[in-house]
């Protein structure tokens, strides 16, 4: 027996994440204040997003391959093929967005690259520590 979670769960999990994230950096503090931490999230959400083309793609994957099967049904006797048409032209606009959404997010990172703290003239940062 298997010991991965099925792909439903496994996104489930990420999106429980990206929520404790916003929860997390909701407000600034000991471990969120500085650009180097706005660089390191904003490199992770580029990997992230990255990966959501990938995902879209997949997820579709068991419902193509019912219909390939002659085997999708559509709920008070709906055309299956309208649907599946539906469903194959919102995919291709979500992958659209995920390419633009992966872009925008790279664009950040390579932005927040240079920064830093300019710490002249402040107290806690005199002796060269913190």
């Amino acid at each position: 027996m298997s010991n991965v979670q099925p792909p439903p769960r496994i996104l489930s999990a990420a999106a429980d994440l990206v929520r404790a994230f916003n929860h997390a950096s909701i407000s600034v503090g000991t471990d969120w204040q500085y650009p180097g931490h706005a660089y390191d999230a904003v490199g992770n959400l580029s990997y992230l997003v990255g990966m959501l083309g990938q995902a879209i793609e997949q997820s579709t994957r068991p419902v193509m391959y019912t219909y390939e099967h002659g085997r999708v049904r559509i709920d008070n006797g709906g055309d299956a093929d309208a649907k599946v048409r539906e469903l194959v032209k919102a995919r291709e606009d979500a992958l659209a967005a995920a390419d633009a959404l992966t872009s925008a997010v790279q664009r950040m990172h390579n932005a927040t690259s240079p920064m830093g703290l300019d710490t002249s003239g402040l107290p806690e940062f005199e002796d060269g520590t913190l």
